[in-house]
């Protein structure tokens, strides 16, 4: 699986970089069909301290899972985005071997 990570007005460093990588390629336990993934991560100006965005897209044959979280951190945000979609793989895959 290729992934694509962008860090939008900011230079995200390498440990962010390689868990962000080790996090999504683990997405390929639920469902090996992931053709890639693009990975966006914004800084939000507001003075609220969950500013960090992390938006993850999942190319599937068929269709695109897409899930995104605001956090404090990068990390928490990451962390929260691929559990969502890994319940959404999940169903995903269900619904697949249901037809």
């Amino acid at each position: 699986m290729t992934i694509k990570i962008q860090s939008i007005h900011f230079d995200a460093d390498k440990k962010l970089i390689a868990f962000i990588e080790e996090r999504v390629n683990k997405l390929s336990h639920f469902y090996d069909g992931i053709v890639s993934s693009e990975v966006y991560l914004k800084l939000e100006k507001s003075s609220n301290t969950e500013n960090k965005i992390v938006e993850i897209k999942l190319m599937i044959p068929g269709s695109d899972i897409f899930a995104s979280k605001h956090n404090k951190t990068f990390e928490e945000a990451v962390t929260g985005t691929i559990d969502a979609l890994e319940s959404q793989l999940k169903k995903h895959k269900e619904r697949i071997k249901g037809l």
